[in-house]
């Protein structure tokens, strides 16, 4: 497999040392001077992996097809606004992209346990549930996607909670019908997010940590080869769709004697 690399920073070098130790030939290239990378430089790539910023995200989905590319993988965050004009965009050129605010497998399985903490709590109006991340100092979005999407899981199962307590409005007290969202950006963190239900008598938990980018990595290559393994769609599909076939191909313990 070869891989074009649009990013080097923290995920980009992850992804570029995991490919290499699968022995995939990987092209990795940091930010262009201009603004702009040439759409020669990635030609020959069987995925293109975009991992730099999210200004950059639609100019690099568009070269990624200029320069022949039909398969790309889209990791980094913050491009809600521009998801419309890329899906557009690998439609009309032929392209199918797996996209993630988090492509770790550990997380991908927990936002399935949320949705079933969800539905158990959430029938029991005692609990009250609330949701905290923590990422790096120079994390620029807030809230990370990946909370986003769990905050969004939560209010589409849960009874009482149909809004997410708004950034701007901190110094109130969240209404009974929102879901309070905290971010947290300090030190090098690569990120923790935890879902919790509380009630006056105790507290339930469900938190997932991150100690390096390398989960992020893995789940980037299960993406590259489930593009590559058959024809796939234009346009946008979810890391969910990875995720299932991982499991149906997970092997199965054998029964005890």
């Amino acid at each position: 497999m070869q891989l074009a690399i649009l990013g080097d920073g923290g995920l980009g070098r992850q992804v570029e040392a995991a490919a290499s130790a699968e022995g995939h030939g990987v092209r990795l290239f940091g930010r262009p001077p201009d603004g702009r990378h040439l759409p020669g430089l990635l030609r020959g790539a069987d995925i293109v992996v975009e991992a730099s910023r999210p200004e950059a995200v639609l100019s690099n989905v568009t070269v990624a097809a200029d320069g022949g590319c039909r398969r790309v993988v889209i990791a980094t965050t913050g491009w809600a606004a521009e998801r419309p004009s890329v899906e557009a965009l690998l439609r009309e050129r032929g392209v199918a992209a797996v996209a993630a605010s988090n492509f770790s497998l550990g997380m991908a399985l927990f936002g399935r346990l949320v949705d079933a903490a969800v539905d158990l709590y959430g029938a029991v109006p005692a609990f009250d549930p609330f949701l905290l991340e923590w990422h790096r100092r120079a994390k620029a979005d807030r809230p990370s996607g990946t909370a986003a999407d769990l905050a969004r899981r939560i209010t589409a199962r849960h009874p009482a909670k149909r809004r997410i307590a708004a950034d701007t409005a901190r110094s109130r007290r969240p209404a009974p019908d929102e879901l309070e969202v905290v971010s947290l950006r300090a030190g090098a963190s690569p990120g923790m997010h935890l879902v919790g239900f509380d009630s006056a008598g105790e507290t339930v938990e469900l938190r997932l940590t991150a100690r390096d980018r390398s989960a992020y990595a893995a789940g980037i290559l299960a993406a590259s080869h489930w593009l590559l393994r058959e024809p796939r769609a234009a346009g946008i599909h979810a890391f969910d769709s990875v995720v299932d076939a991982l499991l149906m191909a997970a092997p199965v313990a054998p029964a005890a004697a």
